[in-house]
């Protein structure tokens, strides 16, 4: 029977799709490290209270990549290339979702509209980021050489999301309501689409390295599309929807764990 864990065991069992799994991830992270970092730096002075959130948020992915490189190498594995239709991260740039890399490399302060699109496209992504996480936890939270590890991400996705949703109420009670409901769509249907593909690339290599059969790889690419199907007909809503978190401040600087790294 096809499912979930089963799919997850078999990607996590075998060195060369396991190493293609973390190397992704870890890519992933380590590029949101260095444009939260870039963020932070360029935040304008109106919202300068934001700058150590954003950094916070850097840190966090910066972890989470050493995280993921950390795991290679404790089975002995090197980072493999990553494939350009696998780039979660740079595809969505290239539809002009998020702040693109030129800008962040400029030294030019960022702008008012630049921060509630940055905060539009973390909400989003954050969502799946933490959806992902949660069902890696639920999949492969009891092994030993995974579980510590998928925790500690997952509870830090969750804080990343609280923090998107926090900021973005209160930059609506300031009067960018209405951009930031277009900003959040347009980022929601971008995203359900780079997901899909991005998806179907990674599990086409799967199929590959694990030597699928054509049936088990188009009942994995079904629920992939299936999937899209799903979120492109409203779905996709809960990605956009704001409420304020139960965490409060999940970002700030003075809570006593944030230092604490997975080793």
């Amino acid at each position: 029977m096809l499912s979930a864990r089963s799919l997850f065991t078999e990607i996590l069992d075998n060195d060369e799709s396991f190493r293609l799994f973390c190397s992704i991830a870890a890519s992933g992270e380590a590029q949101g490290g260095w444009e939260n970092g870039r963020i932070a730096a360029l935040v304008p002075e109106t919202q300068r209270s934001l700058a150590p959130k954003i950094a916070r948020h850097g840190a966090d992915e910066d972890k989470h990549g050493r995280i993921f490189m950390a795991l290679l190498n404790k089975r002995g594995l090197e980072a493999a290339e990553i494939p350009d239709d696998t780039d979660y991260t740079m595809i969505l740039e290239g539809l002009g979702i998020g702040l693109a890399h030129e800008k962040l490399r400029r030294e030019e302060p960022l702008t008012e509209r630049d921060v509630l699109a940055y905060l539009a496209h973390s909400r989003v992504t954050e969502q799946r980021a933490a959806e992902e996480m949660a069902l890696l936890v639920k999949v492969a939270g009891d092994r030993p050489d995974l579980g510590r590890a998928v925790a500690m991400i997952s509870r830090d996705e969750d804080n990343h999301l609280a923090y998107c949703h926090e900021e973005l109420l209160r930059l609506a009670r300031a009067g960018h309501g209405r951009a930031i409901h277009t900003l959040l769509r347009e980022s929601a249907m971008a995203e359900i689409t780079v997901y899909r593909d991005v998806g179907l690339a990674v599990m086409s290599r799967m199929a590959r390295i694990l030597g699928w059969s054509r049936a088990r790889y188009t009942l994995v690419a079904l629920g992939i599309h299936g999937r899209y199907v799903y979120e492109r007909l409203g779905g996709w809503r809960r990605m956009v929807r704001l409420r304020m978190p139960e965490r409060r401040d999940a970002l700030g600087t003075g809570r006593a764990e944030a230092a604490v790294e997975f080793a």
